[in-house]
């Protein structure tokens, strides 16, 4: 019997790279390894993605959940979009206050009609659905503490079933005005999953959105019949050229994964089909 085909996807942020970034290989590896035994036990690439980067958003070493800086008005709002490929069903909310895992309440809102939530709405939904609250005092970014904060972060995921979903999360540009959204939670820009591709993105958030950079991919896959590694190459050309830089992760339904940046660095790790486990910041 054919073993079914599965692979994993996962960021920590595009910019300049950590000084010592041993701490976020380590972390990037133990992630990777829980989401192959994930995979390889039946979880479907939708439970994958979200509890990656729920994981993520606790550890505090990314720009997103526990880490994340306060805007300019000392607020800590948090975006985050879940995307899965059966169905283009999507989740998201933006600048969540409150609360300790904005991916999960992003999936929380992909089970109702609605697709984005935000602000004091995005709080009162995840408070009904009894999602963890915190106060400001929770937050704290052990990756700022080291001298170089993460960035933000995102997971894709093909199961063996076949299906395919993304999420990504962040808490901002550190010089965010109050109310300022990014890329992360718009499925099109910062998140993207169907039947032939999931992506997750990071960078320049402005850019990303002008681009429609995560959607841009699965359009030159299916409408161009681009490579995926052509059509990420080009949607981050894309978004080079509207002045924004940054990197994206993509995988297919055939479990081929790519993880591209124009940036010094991206912290990324991935999961291809054979097992095989990849880290890398560089």
């Amino acid at each position: 019997m054919t073993r079914p085909i599965f692979a994993l996807a996962i960021h920590g942020g595009a910019g300049r790279g950590a000084r010592d970034h041993s701490r976020t290989l380590e972390h990037l590896r133990g992630l990777a390894e829980a989401g192959r035994e994930r995979l390889a036990a039946g979880a479907s690439a939708l439970e994958v993605v979200v509890e990656t980067v729920a994981e993520m958003e606790a550890s505090g070493l990314y720009n997103a959940g526990r880490g994340a800086p306060p805007n300019l008005a000392g607020r800590f709002e948090l975006d985050a979009g879940v995307m899965a490929g059966p169905g283009r069903r999507a989740g998201a909310v933006a600048a969540l206050q409150g609360f300790a895992s904005p991916v999960r309440a992003a999936r929380a809102v992909m089970d109702t009609p609605q697709v984005l939530m935000v602000s004091e709405g995005a709080a009162a939904f995840a408070a009904a659905r009894g999602l963890e609250a915190v106060e400001d005092a929770w937050f704290r970014s052990l990756a700022a503490e080291a001298g170089s904060p993460g960035g933000t972060v995102g997971c894709a995921a093909l199961d063996g079933a076949g299906a395919l979903a993304a999420a990504t999360s962040t808490g901002g540009r550190s010089d965010k005005p109050h109310g300022r959204v990014g890329d992360s939670p718009i499925p099109a820009a910062g998140v993207w999953a169907d039947a032939r591709v999931a992506v997750s993105s990071t960078g320049a958030g402005e850019a990303f959105l002008r681009a429609a950079a995560a959607a841009q991919v699965a359009s030159r896959v299916q409408l161009a019949g681009q490579s995926l590694a052509a059509a990420v190459e080009a949607a981050l050309a894309d978004v080079a050229a509207l002045g924004g830089s940054g990197g994206m992760i993509a995988l297919n339904a055939a479990g081929e994964i790519v993880l591209l940046f124009n940036t010094p660095a991206m912290a990324r790790a991935a999961v291809h089909p054979d097992g095989r486990i990849e880290v890398a910041v560089f």
